[in-house]
């Protein structure tokens, strides 16, 4: 197969590429280091609209016709603007697509957005999955956005999802993770392989009782454009066990990490996604990709964002909570996560996002 056309995540250079051949489509330049190793960094727009509920576009429609049905009030950002707790907002992104036939994309959040409770998704025209857009999509995309435990302020050009393409069949097998595994460890525990890599929760860690944070529920508006400046405490509290075990409450959000530290070779990326989808007493949220590069040579751990639902639950050490399903590259970044450029969270254990004092 020519190396152009070769299968799997298509890394920085060929996002340049498709940028210089209107395949991304941008309302204004992009600024530098909005193109990750594998993937692209999606920016807010100017308008956002409070819709009634969220919503899909569905096939033959347009978003902005479902707009017109659903829109309560429309917002002028362009001075920033403040997205309330609980209520949803769709705001056209500076990006678009003209996905050539044989490329898919899929979007998620980034691991800051995911880490202050701030649901975000991608719709598309003619759409019926969130974050998921087909081979030969041409349009506009957009972003919904449903603050959960804090009100946020955005401002045009705010980073909130990222988007990630890819040429055929890229998911490696569980065989492959196996063998992979047994060359050089992707894991620094004995590995639990089943659909992806099976990772677990960290409740008995080796120094102090501290394993993890959990939202206070009447806090204050997180700036989201604003890096290291809000007290923790003014959001968060502390959460210690010495018995391995900690008990989530009904709609409560929490900060918690991986026993695992993990690591993604540089010729893969990865994403998180849920373990068992019938455990149904919580929700790992899975946002943010992981870069090739993740973890290689610097042991980092995955933060879990974690939100109970309808009754409390007894969480344990070790208890299996998510897995990360790796796809192998199309061809090698010309960048590795935290190599060279700016990579928050590089090296990390249990670590709050980047909008927070340490």
């Amino acid at each position: 197969m020519p190396e152009n056309q070769a299968q799997g995540v298509l890394p920085d250079n060929a996002i340049s590429a498709m940028l210089e051949a209107g395949q991304i489509t941008v309302t204004e330049p992009l600024p530098e280091g909005q193109i990750q190793p594998a993937s692209l960094d999606l920016r807010l727009g100017q308008t956002a609209y409070r819709v009634r509920a969220s919503f899909l576009a569905g096939n033959g429609q347009s978003v902005a016709d479902r707009l017109s049905e659903f829109t309560m009030h429309e917002m002028d950002v362009s001075q920033g603007a403040v997205l309330e707790k609980g209520c949803v907002y769709v705001i056209p992104l500076m990006e678009g697509l003209a996905l050539p036939s044989d490329i898919t994309a899929v979007c998620n959040a980034k691991s800051s957005t995911g880490r202050v409770d701030c649901l975000t998704r991608v719709i598309t025209d003619g759409g019926v999955e969130f974050d998921r857009i087909p081979a030969g999509y041409k349009g506009p995309l957009y972003a919904e956005i449903c603050p959960r435990s804090f009100s946020v302020k955005i401002a045009p050009g705010l980073r909130l999802n990222q988007i990630r393409f890819r040429r055929g069949h890229a998911t490696l097998s569980d065989a492959d993770l196996s063998d992979r595994h047994t060359e050089t460890p992707l894991v620094d525990q004995p590995p639990l392989i089943d659909e992806g890599l099976g990772f677990s929760v960290d409740l008995a860690p080796a120094e102090g009782t501290l394993v993890g944070y959990r939202a206070k529920p009447h806090a204050g508006v997180i700036d989201l454009t604003q890096i290291g400046t809000h007290p923790t405490a003014d959001f968060w509290e502390e959460l210690h066990s010495t018995n391995g075990q900690i008990i989530l409450d009904p709609g409560a959000f929490y900060i918690l990490v991986s026993r695992e530290a993990v690591t993604i070779p540089p010729d893969c990326a990865a994403e998180m996604a849920p373990y068992l989808a019938m455990v149904g007493e919580f929700r790992v949220h899975y946002a943010g990709f992981f870069d090739p590069g993740f973890g290689h040579g610097v042991p980092a751990r995955g933060v879990l964002e974690v939100r109970c639902h309808e009754s409390p639950f007894v969480l344990e050490h070790g208890q299996t909570v998510g897995r990360l399903v790796y796809e192998r590259m199309a061809a090698a970044p010309t960048q590795l996560y935290g190599q060279d450029i700016a990579s928050n969270y590089q090296g990390q254990g249990l670590k709050l996002s980047k909008h927070f004092k340490l």
